[in-house]
């Protein structure tokens, strides 16, 4: 007697051919907001070093990108969002096992410590005497305050939407959840050095060299991880769409880094590479969120690992 084969092995459809979970309905926006949320993050920890080591020039360029970056990404949310006091609505509770009631929360604690650090970039532009004297005296402190505070929050900001984003449904997001705060996060600190390349003079870049390198290595080995190592899942980040976005942050990211690591003595070269690297980053977090948009329209990639879960719980409890 021939050996029993299962009756259903899996074709990969759904009920009248509809992926098994729905696919996220994000537009172009939310990976804009994952890439000018990371810049801004890595931004203010370069301007709270530049801050404490001396450097005026990179301090103030990275202040103002920190404030731009968060400026733009609270845009790019509440476009989302539809309506403003949705965005708002989100304040009147805290939920710490929710990585959206986390993420409006840190938006808000640091969007006002960027705010007041950029201010106190404007002392220098107001009178010495009459009353706005004393706000000249008063801002710098305000400036410094507001900048190590949105230091300490900015890690935070960096990685809490790779939270968000694998504690959802999608296979490949979900499957990469302990791989994905690290790609954001060299991702972010590899923008923001970037960013220093271009603006910054020669003179005080070094430490945004340094980290341009730190982050895109982080970033490449991680984002290498996420397509490699996860198995199945690796495979969505491979298809098409995503796997142009992801072949061309690499090659930029890689490129910047050498890019910085070489211009020490030329302006056109730092700022070649650095643009290199904001590219380069603003790939790779389109890269990420096309390789969990293609994972959830393939059933495949929601039914494979279930079976194979099962299978081994049938297998443990028949061992036991």
């Amino acid at each position: 007697m021939s050996p029993r084969h299962r009756a259903d092995e899996p074709e990969f459809r759904s009920y009248y051919g509809r992926p098994v979970i729905k696919a996220p309905v994000w537009k172009w926006d939310i990976p804009a907001y994952l890439f000018t949320g990371g810049l801004s993050a890595g931004a203010s920890m370069l301007a709270a070093g530049a801050d404490a080591t001396g450097r005026p020039a990179m301090r103030r360029s990275m202040r103002w990108t920190a404030l731009g970056g968060i400026g733009v990404s609270t845009f790019f949310l509440i476009h989302d969002l539809g309506r403003p006091d949705r965005f708002v609505n989100m304040l009147r509770v805290a939920r710490p096992t929710s990585p959206m009631s986390m993420g409006t929360w840190i938006l808000a604690t640091f969007g006002p410590a960027v705010g007041a650090a950029a201010a106190g970039e404007l002392a220098g532009a107001l009178p010495r005497r009459g009353p706005l004297g004393l706000v000249r005296r008063v801002l710098p402190g305000v400036g410094r305050a507001g900048g190590w505070s949105a230091a300490v929050v900015a890690p935070h900001l960096a990685t809490y939407t790779a939270v968000l984003l694998a504690d959802t449904a999608v296979p490949a997001w979900h499957e990469s959840h302990k791989v994905l705060p690290f790609v954001f996060a060299g991702s972010g600190l590899a923008a923001a050095s970037g960013t220093a390349l271009v603006t910054v003079p020669l003179s005080e870049s070094a430490p945004a060299r340094r980290a341009a390198v730190a982050g895109a290595a982080l970033d490449l080995a991680a984002t290498h991880a996420v397509e490699h190592r996860l198995g199945l899942q690796s495979e969505a980040y491979r298809l098409p769409t995503p796997g142009r976005l992801l072949r061309a942050a690499r090659v930029l990211t890689a490129a910047g880094a050498a890019g910085a690591v070489l211009s020490r003595r030329s302006r056109v070269l730092s700022a070649v590479s650095g643009l290199a690297l904001v590219a380069g980053s603003a790939f790779t977090r389109f890269g990420i969120y096309h390789g969990g948009v293609e994972s959830a329209k393939d059933p495949r990639y929601t039914v494979v690992p279930q079976r194979e879960r099962l299978d081994a719980r049938r297998a443990a409890s028949m061992d036991g």
